[in-house]
């Protein structure tokens, strides 16, 4: 099969099950709660990738069965593929060995980084077309929100304590090992923490109340919660503070 030299970008996402997911923001706006924003957060990455590339494949976890990715596939015109087994670096190694069989590069993005644009993803795959091996948006938090690849190779993501404030700078360790060429793009942020949240709605970048082909989408999926109102995570925000 001919390699194909516009770059595909990755999605990847695991199924909105409460409690399973933005575990860190429970505590804020609920399991539910957390559900829902996670909803809003794959939907926004989705978007910002339809924008600046085609083809967009979302990798879900466990599997691709959930209702939520079935709208996605449909709404988005996305090609959804299961995650593999493994920790989140064995399964990006596999999604990037796998696609770069037949794209000349590849860019993989999570959905917890709404700042991430489509202009971002542009420079990303401008760079290695320049002659990067590797390109990363370093996050303020010590990880990372895109890394894109001309080449994979399973050292850049072994044994990595994902999830850690320490993943770019052992990401920039192992590149140096393997003496390839990368470019860093600007610094972001991403959504984790109670704080982050704070931070996510002053900069309304996922807009304000939910659109109704979101609330049909909510509803067909398992009817989650809205999410609180700004003068109740304001108020949970000041509970949690007191308590640290």
């Amino acid at each position: 099969m001919p390699i194909r030299q516009n770059p595909v970008v990755i999605v990847f996402a695991k199924a909105p099950q409460p409690g399973s997911v933005k575990t860190r923001l429970i505590p804020l706006l609920g399991a539910e709660g957390a559900a829902t924003l996670h909803v809003r957060l794959v939907k926004h990455a989705l978007e910002t990738a339809s924008k600046a590339s085609r083809p967009v494949e979302l990798h879900c976890a466990p599997d691709t069965d959930d209702p939520f990715f079935r709208f996605c596939a449909g709404h988005f015109g996305v090609t959804l593929q299961p995650q593999v087994a493994g920790d989140l670096g064995a399964r990006m190694f596999y999604a990037f060995e796998t696609a770069l069989a037949t794209h000349a590069c590849v860019l993989l993005v999570g959905s917890d980084c709404p700042a991430l644009t489509a202009r971002h993803l542009r420079q990303a795959e401008r760079a290695l077309r320049d002659g990067a091996d590797a390109v990363l948006v370093p996050c303020e938090d010590g990880g990372y929100a895109l890394i894109g690849l001309r080449r994979a190779d399973a050292r850049l993501f072994d044994s990595v304590a994902w999830g850690g404030e320490n993943v770019m700078a052992e990401t920039r360790t192992r590149l140096t090992a393997l003496g390839w060429r990368w470019r860093e793009l600007e610094t972001l942020w991403d959504v984790d923490r109670p704080e982050d949240y704070e931070r996510l709605l002053a900069s309304q970048l996922l807009g304000g109340s939910r659109t109704n082909d979101e609330r049909g989408t909510m509803n067909a999926d398992r009817e989650l919660s809205s999410l609180p109102a700004p003068e109740q995570i304001a108020r949970r925000l000041g509970e949690l503070g007191a308590k640290d």
